[in-house]
């Protein structure tokens, strides 16, 4: 099996039609798919690619190796445990951009570069919303605007990046998981792979496309849906050899919004979106249906 592989410029032409049976079909039968012709220019995403390695090279790289995942699997590997794993942590390096927090200063061009990047993505996010008000029979703008709530949805950007593993049998890349927003768009690496999405309980590899932007749903869009299009789980891999470049941005409701399905049967309940939250950040890496079952007791 493949993820599916959707030319999103064709929504504007005669295959408009077909498009839109392909994006609905990568939201209901997978909650993956990777977009090429996206609208997002190639040289954009070459100089973010760039800037974000230059950032690790100059920042990061030097942190990770004092990290608490490279003292633990020294410490593991140490001792005279052969069969013990680190199930509890994630070989990663990451950091967030948003709106109001702090970014890395260097390169001296990461900021404006990112900024920009950070503008399209949005744009595109809200685009595919729009797609799927069309193949869910919602109003147009209807998710965008049960993600608004009393504020304006959240965007997020998370740079990760995952480091070559000594020993990537010991520790997980990132530990399985659904994501708790709505929609969200990985800028992933054109060559290192490692991020599978769980799919008629087989992990599929998501395959490196150069300049391609994978699409996940989050468990919001799970609601809104009432469990048409379900969050996906999925996970990376440790890697002995490459260094790989994941940038995933989010686009979530606000805090204060009430998310409930559009249908009338509605099979999950109504709660606002920061109550969730709370649940999912203790909960994040167990089954999903318990953090629906908590929020909607609060």
């Amino acid at each position: 099996m493949v993820v599916p592989v959707i030319d999103f410029s064709k929504l504007d032409g005669d295959e408009r039609a077909q498009t839109l049976a392909r994006l609905a079909n990568g939201c209901e039968e997978w909650g993956f798919f990777q977009l090429v012709n996206h609208g997002i220019p190639d040289e954009l995403l070459e100089r973010v690619k760039k800037v974000c390695a230059d950032c690790y090279k100059t920042e990061r790289e030097a942190q990770f190796k004092d990290s608490k995942p490279v003292q633990l699997l020294t410490e593991l590997l140490d001792s005279s445990d052969t069969e013990k794993k680190l199930d509890d942590l994630d070989w990663e390096d990451v950091f967030t951009l948003q709106d109001d927090n702090q970014w890395p200063s260097n390169p001296p061009e990461f900021k404006e570069t990112m900024k920009e990047y950070r503008q399209e993505l949005k744009k595109l996010a809200e685009k595919i919303m729009e797609v799927m008000d069309e193949n869910l029979g919602l109003d147009k703008g209807y998710i965008k605007r049960a993600f608004t709530g009393n504020d304006h949805p959240f965007f997020g950007t998370k740079v990760s990046h995952y480091p070559p593993c000594p020993h990537p049998d010991r520790v997980p890349g990132l530990r399985a998981h659904t994501d708790a927003g709505g929609v969200i768009l990985l800028f992933q690496d054109d060559e290192v792979g490692g991020l599978q999405c769980l799919k008629d309980n087989e992990w599929i590899d998501v395959q490196p496309i150069a300049n391609a932007i994978v699409i996940n749903t989050g468990d919001q869009i799970e609601v809104l849906s009432n469990g048409k299009y379900k969050s996906a789980w999925h996970r990376v891999l440790a890697k002995p050899d490459g260094n790989r470049r994941s940038i995933a941005s989010f686009y979530n409701p606000s805090l204060t919004a009430t998310i409930a399905p559009a249908s009338q049967t509605a099979e999950y309940p109504k709660y606002v979106f920061g109550d969730y939250m709370s649940v999912y950040i203790k909960q994040k890496f167990e089954e999903k249906e318990p953090r629906f079952q908590a929020v909607a007791a609060i």
